[in-house]
């Protein structure tokens, strides 16, 4: 049940990004004037629609995207007429039809009213905000509810309460050995467990120190080693102490990236932290949210170094890695198992499906954002072109270049939306046959 939940509340979600996303673009084509006839969440056949003015507003069957429909997104050829070539001539000829034929579709829904109404009209940083506002809804939603978790609800950390008591000392194993897991009849008590320690119980202080962090609380016991300590905790909303036997032990030693690279003798007590939220401050949100973006940009940098390990995945069956693309029945079904899995809380499960939400409309931000078409960035690099453009030559005297002819970008458009086809397929396949999965 509650993978069916996570999969409907993903594409509820989904649907709801594409939305926040077109509206950001529909906002400011109605505000700049600009005549605009289709607001559609999805692709192809429309399921619902209803006409509020000269925009219809609707859904489509297919929930992979979205669009509005604005007037006059190229202008017209230099002589207001677009010239199709029937003939074949080669190369030359293929990417001048494609051209033309994109002028031809955008400039038949174009009327006499439509003078001054028209996209391409626009002063290119009013077609820069338009385009931009799209994506830039999504980056707004992703840092929101990515801001609302580290604020509202922490990240998690080890507190100074107990999860578990271990029953026995059990020496660390080097790096790359057998680790002993059970007790043997050989082994001594832990501190802990000969102090009467139980899960649930909050340490206060540490022989006269007070604790506030799983950290200082390390710190003391691995200094402590062979001595008798006085340990202040509270049980139940009760403040007990206990005289307890700090034993010396070997524990592991672990780089930055989480490695054990060897051992060392410290004090040992024998108890795990129970890791709670922590709520952070507004400044520290700042930091987290910064690097929460620059994790993502680094992931769709990385995209095209792991499709060989994709397609490994699918012919080869070679696990999935975390990291690997996925699309959205991948993500769906990662929703799914977030909500599902029996080895997080309530809690747990909805702060990692609203990070995956926050992760997605991240995703869908930066992509939109590359300089291509038929992406939003790919309209925002022919604005930025014909602004800089148009600034040269009033820099010179020289007469106003008139606007970019964004259709002339349509093949390398052609190009980048098979790619994009391909990578999802791809994607769903894997989804598929060799899923993602976060808990094994």
């Amino acid at each position: 049940m509650w993978t069916v939940i996570g999969i409907v509340a993903f594409l509820l979600a989904l649907l709801f990004s594409i939305a926040w996303h077109e509206a950001g673009h529909l906002t400011f084509a109605k505000l700049f004037g600009v005549r605009t006839t289709q607001y559609m969440v999805g692709f192809g056949r429309t399921i619902w629609s209803r006409q509020v003015g000269e925009t219809e507003y609707g859904f489509k069957a297919i929930p992979l995207g979205g669009y509005i429909r604005m007037i006059g997104m190229v202008p017209p050829g230099k002589d207001g007429r677009q010239k199709i070539t029937t003939t074949a001539m080669g190369a030359t000829g293929f990417v001048r039809n494609i051209v033309e034929e994109t002028r031809a579709g955008d400039r038949s829904q174009v009327t006499p009213a439509d003078d001054g109404r028209q996209f391409y009209q626009l002063h290119p940083g009013k077609r820069i905000i338009i385009m931009a506002a799209g994506p830039v809804m999504n980056l707004i939603l992703a840092v929101g509810i990515f801001a609302v978790l580290l604020v509202g609800v922490g990240v998690k950390a080890p507190s100074t309460t107990i999860a578990q008591v271990s029953q026995c000392v059990i020496p660390a194993a080097a790096a790359g050995q057998t680790q002993q897991t059970a007790c043997t009849a050989a082994d001594a008590p832990t501190p802990a467990a000969q102090a009467g320690l139980l899960p649930g119980d909050t340490i206060t202080g540490f022989d006269g120190t007070p604790v506030t962090s799983w950290t200082d609380l390390t710190g003391l016991i691995e200094g402590a080693a062979g001595r008798t300590v006085q340990l202040e905790y509270t049980r139940d909303g009760q403040t007990a102490m206990a005289a307890v036997p700090v034993v010396a032990n070997q524990k592991p030693v672990f780089d930055e990236n989480g490695n054990q690279v060897g051992v060392k003798t410290a004090g040992f007590l024998g108890v795990t932290s129970q890791a709670e939220y922590q709520p952070q401050s507004i400044g520290t949100a700042f930091t987290y949210t910064g690097e929460f973006i620059g994790r993502a940009a680094q992931a769709v940098v990385a995209i095209p170094s792991r499709i060989p390990a994709l397609w490994d995945a699918i012919f080869n069956g070679q696990q999935r890695s975390l990291d690997s693309p996925v699309g959205i029945v991948g993500a769906g079904r990662i929703g799914g198992e977030i909500l599902e899995s029996d080895q997080t809380t309530t809690q747990d499960k909805w702060v990692l499906f609203l990070q995956l939400v926050a992760g997605f409309n991240m995703s869908l931000f930066l992509l939109n954002m590359l300089p291509l078409l038929p992406l939003d960035g790919g309209h925002i690099l022919g604005a930025v072109i014909e602004w800089v453009r148009k600034g040269w030559a009033r820099l010179r005297g020289k007469a106003d270049p008139g606007p970019f002819d964004v259709a002339k970008l349509m093949p390398v458009a052609y190009v980048v939306a098979l790619l994009f086809i391909g990578l999802t397929a791809l994607t769903l396949v894997a989804d598929v046959v060799n899923p993602v999965k976060l808990f094994g």
